[in-house]
Order: structure tokens, then C-alpha cells, then sequence
């Protein structure tokens, strides 16, 4: 039975590569108007998760809803209700950004203006740079114009994968205040991030995952309040005060992972 609260949800996810377990049977919700971070080391199991709800994959076993419909059984339903930013967007270069948006907002079927067109430009604060390439487009206005494109159709749920990577502090509190207006309309976002800095400001609630495995999920103040006397924890510390960064490498170890 699907919890009409919850835009998303994940119910017991397996997924297995040969002998390689990549999700170990995972569960977790995303509810309306929420901003849920997936956090984990490189190979725990996000990128896998990630496809497996967008569609892209097909699990060992488990269900995953969004908005009510099977990504599997009711694909084009499920989709329409999703939106898809990637860390790396590959525009084609030698469209200008008008032509962009032109170009994605009829994939998604919709009639745009001229009007129209300008007012997203102007959202994103690109409106002097609706005719430069986006090749001539800097990393930050390039996840901006992402992250316009891939919302477009108004999508309840957007999925974000390590959205800030490589962007200037300038660029990436842009994108957190964008993100933040998306929560504040009523949209639900699914974040991965490397910056526990990020998962703090931002996420309303977060699930570590390594393992393939969800290790420990909640709000971050509760996590660190739970977790804080941890000796795995302490051990972590750099500063004064125990900070998510320290609960993540206290719950997941750390070595190095590739």
C-alpha cells in the first residue's frame, strides 16, 4: 500500500552485479516537500540506487514508487513525475541556451514563449546569456541551466546527483538557494552529495548508506546527537565539536575507497 505522504518510496532493493552485491535490500521514503540527502563513499551503493530509481536498472528485487506509480510497470507515468539532474551535464554545444530550453521543453511537450523563456532565464540568472553556446558556459551556470531543463514539466520529485561538485562557495550557495525555493513550492528533491556540509545546511533528513547497506538515517542535528559520544566518532574529530563529516567517517570507516 503506498503512503500517499510519501513521493517516493523504496522498498526492500536488491540489486546484484554477477557475485556483486551493490544494494543489500534497502528501504527508505522521501516525503512531500522534503529534501532527502543519500550519502555514502565512493562504491557503497548511491549510483545504483539512483538508476534503479530512475528506471534506468532493473533491480535483483524490490519496488521503487514515485508519486504512487511502479518506475517499472508504469514507467511513463512514473517518469512525468520525476526530474533528473546528473553531476555531469553534455549539452550540445553548439546550441545557445535558449535553443536548450527550446529543445528539452519539447521532449517534455510543452509550448513555451518567448515570455516564457525569458522569465526562466532570468530565474536562473542567465537572462544576458540566452544566446552564448553552452560550451561558453561556466561549470555554475551550466548546473543552473541543468537544473532548469531537468524541472521544466514540474516534476513533484527531482533526483540530484552530487549536484555542487566542482563549483566555486558563490556558485554552490546559487544552487542551495534554487534548491531550497524547489522544497519551498512543495517539490520533494533526493540529493547525493560528498559534502557533509552540504547535507547539513540543506537536507531535511539524510540515510548513509555503504555496502550497499543503510547504516543510519534521521534528521543531521539527530544523527550528530546520537552519534556524537560514538568512539569510532571521537576518534573522527577535528574540531571542537562533532560534525557530520565526523559521524560519516565514524559510521563508515576511514580507508579509502575507489
Amino acid at each position: 500500500m503506498t503512503d500517499t505522504n510519501n513521493i517516493l518510496q523504496v522498498e526492500g532493493l536488491r540489486i546484484v552485479y554477477g557475485e556483486q552485491v551493490a544494494v543489500n535490500g534497502i528501504s527508505f521514503t522521501v516525503q512531500q516537500g522534503e529534501i532527502f540527502g543519500l550519502l555514502g563513499p565512493n562504491g557503497a551503493g548511491k549510483t545504483s540506487t539512483l538508476s534503479a530509481i530512475e528506471g534506468l536498472l532493473i533491480p535483483t528485487a524490490g519496488q521503487v514508487t514515485v508519486a504512487g506509480y511502479d518506475i517499472y510497470k508504469e514507467k511513463l507515468e512514473a517518469r512525468a513525475n520525476l526530474g533528473v539532474q546528473l553531476q555531469s551535464t553534455s549539452f550540445q554545444a553548439e546550441l545557445n541556451v535558449k535553443e536548450i530550453i527550446k529543445l528539452y521543453a519539447g521532449v517534455y511537450g510543452i509550448d513555451l514563449s518567448e515570455s516564457d523563456i525569458q522569465t526562466i532565464l532570468q530565474n536562473i540568472k542567465l537572462e544576458d546569456d540566452g544566446n552564448k553556446r553552452a560550451g561558453q558556459l561556466s561549470g555554475g551556470q551550466q548546473q543552473r541551466l541543468s537544473l532548469a531543463v531537468a524541472t521544466l514539466h514540474n516534476p513533484p520529485l527531482v533526483l540530484l546527483d552530487e549536484p555542487t561538485t566542482g563549483l566555486d562557495p558563490q556558485s554552490r550557495r546559487a544552487l542551495w538557494d534554487r534548491i531550497d525555493e524547489m522544497r519551498n513550492s512543495g517539490r520533494s528533491v533526493l540529493i547525493t552529495t560528498h559534502s557533509m556540509e552540504e547535507a547539513h545546511a540543506i537536507c531535511s533528513r539524510i540515510a548513509i548508506i555503504d555496502h550497499g547497506e543503510i547504516i543510519a538515517t534521521g534528521n543531521p542535528d539527530e544523527m550528530i546527537a546520537k552519534y556524537k559520544d560514538d568512539p569510532d566518532v571521537r576518534a573522527a574529530m577535528r574540531l571542537p565539536q562533532v560534525t557530520l563529516e565526523d559521524v560519516f567517517i565514524g559510521l563508515t570507516g576511514k580507508a579509502l575507497r575507489h
